[in-house]
């Protein structure tokens, strides 16, 4: 049978290509695919207890049974044509973009009569990295699933915290020093509530959703280390 493979991040240089199709056999699972890859790419084989797995865009084990044509993605540890106005989110409560982010066009668009407090966090690209200058950087993503993943977020935060509405923007390619990378926009009641989201909402995005970020500095560039995955998302040497 044969299996679409993607790689991310520094798994994509360390393979040389960003995807390919192999061929296994039938009943073979997750753990076929990395013993391919440990034979194929020797350094892999030290980056296993850091890394994650998705099949059809969802976390996955090693031991998840593989069918034709699945898409297996190997997702190290993680840190969107014409411009379209963002506006408000009417069917999802997040977006992933290419464009510059428009902090206030969003938080318009999610105020109501009925709040009494609306909190913003954005996260912006600063010049320097523990004293290297950054020039700019560049963020790429398992596009489909880090979707899913911002909306999947977006819906738990109503639920778990006393907040109206809940945006959440993240923006993909190359951005300059003082641009906005990631917008978190809260609507609620109470100003206790929309704090708690806040931090709950960028603390977990940071660590479970696949989107990678690559610094570039004068003297060359690298991939920013990512924050270890959270137990519950199972390793490739599980």
């Amino acid at each position: 049978m044969r299996v679409q493979i993607l790689f991310f991040g520094m798994l994509k240089e360390l393979a040389g290509r960003a995807s390919e199709t192999i061929d296994l056999i039938e009943g073979a699972s997750v753990a076929d695919v990395l013993r391919h890859y440990e034979s194929q790419i020797p350094r892999l084989k030290d980056c296993l207890s850091s890394l994650a797995l998705a099949v059809n865009q969802q976390y996955a084990g090693p031991d998840t049974k593989l069918n034709s044509g699945d898409e297996i993605a190997l997702l190290p540890p993680v840190s969107g044509g014409v411009p379209e106005p963002l506006g408000r989110l009417p069917h999802a409560k997040a977006k992933i973009v290419r464009q510059v982010i428009d902090t206030q066009q969003v938080l318009g668009a999610l105020k109501c009569g009925e709040d009494g407090a609306t909190l913003v966090f954005e996260g912006v690209v600063r010049n320097q990295t523990r004293g290297r200058k950054t020039l700019y950087l560049e963020y790429e993503a398992y596009e489909e699933m880090a979707l899913a993943q911002l909306e999947k977020l977006a819906a738990e935060s109503l639920e778990k915290f006393k907040i109206r509405d809940v945006a959440i923007v993240h923006r993909l390619g190359r951005l300059e020093i003082g641009e906005t990378s990631v917008l978190i926009a809260i609507a609620s009641a109470h100003r206790a509530a929309a704090f708690e989201a806040c931090r709950w909402l960028i603390d977990t995005l940071k660590q479970t959703v696949p989107i990678w970020k690559k610094e570039f500095f004068e003297d060359g560039a690298v991939w920013a280390d990512g924050e270890p995955f959270p137990a519950e998302i199972p390793r490739a040497n599980s």
